[in-house]
């Protein structure tokens, strides 16, 4: 015969027990108490819910929902030997991650991803000695479980650190050199070669390039740049930015005008450094793109804010985040994992 009660309905003595609970601060007990099964089950729930029948981990989840009773973070990694949290290490200048919108992307898209576990992300900057060594120090304290590493410079002592390292890494991009940390990576090389053949089939003749090798994902780009022009790729035509950024993009583009004046298009290795060859080529009354066609990569938010707006290589960088907190979270389970690379798409606008 019914009470008139909902099954989920706590029982009148129960929900006293909770709001005396709450009043003082739940514990572990009470959690137990309520949802009427032993401390050890509500422990095992805590920490995975392993070995717990499905009416008893309703039961216990109910009960903490109507205590409030919350984990104790740094008792449960005591047991589990985890912190549930990961490190997001950008290794560029503070004002690098508002500037430019792919660290942006990266930043929420991989909290998202990580949420989904219930893991925490923790940035953190690396841009000098100082903060790479306190980087190295937050990791290997215990502080994460693993680190995502976002636009890792080649020669960068923290590679060879993490590499070294028993705490797992994933690179955003390939790094320079084979340094043993896995990665995830838009098909980067593949994208250049499809933006030269793009200026190429566009009858363009002399291709100029705005690389950036040093960072990862960089040195993929040049070389893609190079399969498809060979001997074309004159090293006049060629200028390094010390990272991709507008104003790199700028002074390159003055130093590929000085070095190469009858460039009749310019490939730049990420849509910041293409915006700002726009800036200059039309300081130096070139038009764009009557007498320079100007591609980039990345398709950020920046490709439809120029102008004209940008031609560009679409990689997807939420579905690389997505890949890396995957990749992260089976080494961090001691599964099996390899880099992955995901296809870019070529994204024809006014530029080029």
């Amino acid at each position: 015969m019914s009470d008139g009660t909902t099954p989920d309905a706590p029982h009148p003595k129960s929900r006293g027990a909770a709001r005396r609970a709450m009043r003082r601060g739940p514990t572990i007990d009470d959690v137990a108490e309520l949802a009427g099964v032993s401390r050890g089950t509500v422990s095992r729930v805590l920490n995975g819910a392993r070995y717990v029948s499905p009416a008893s981990l309703k039961a216990v989840e109910r009960a903490m929902r109507q205590t409030g009773y919350t984990v104790n973070q740094s008792a449960r990694s005591l047991v589990t030997k985890r912190s549930d949290a990961v490190a997001f290490v950008l290794s560029e200048p503070q004002e690098r991650l508002f500037e430019d919108p792919n660290f942006s992307v990266l930043l929420r898209s991989c909290t998202q991803a990580l949420a989904a576990h219930d893991i925490s992300l923790i940035l953190m900057l690396e841009s000098d000695e100082d903060e790479r060594d306190r980087v190295l120090r937050y990791v290997r304290g215990g502080h994460v479980d693993g680190v995502l590493l976002i636009s890792a410079h080649s020669g960068d002592s923290l590679i060879a650190s993490l590499a070294r390292g028993d705490v797992p890494t994933v690179a955003c991009g390939k790094p320079a050199g084979d340094i043993g940390i896995p990665y995830v990576a838009a098909e980067d090389r593949e994208g250049a070669r499809q933006m030269t053949r793009y200026l190429v089939e566009q009858g363009r003749k002399r291709i100029g390039m705005i690389g950036c090798p040093q960072i990862a994902g960089g040195a993929e780009r040049l070389e893609g740049y190079r399969d498809v022009l060979g001997r074309r790729a004159l090293r006049r035509l060629v200028v390094d930015a010390p990272n991709y950024s507008h104003a790199a993009g700028a002074e390159a583009m003055r130093r590929l005008l000085a070095t190469s004046p009858d460039i009749d298009a310019v490939f730049a290795a990420s849509d910041s450094l293409a915006a700002g060859a726009l800036t200059e080529l039309r300081r130096a009354g070139r038009g764009v793109p009557d007498d320079v066609a100007v591609g980039g990569f990345d398709d950020s938010r920046i490709a439809q804010e120029t102008d004209p707006a940008l031609t560009t290589i679409r990689q997807p960088l939420e579905l690389v985040s997505r890949n890396m907190v995957d990749v992260l979270l089976r080494l961090i389970r001691r599964e099996p994992s390899a880099s992955r690379l995901l296809p870019t798409e070529l994204v024809v606008r006014g530029s080029a």
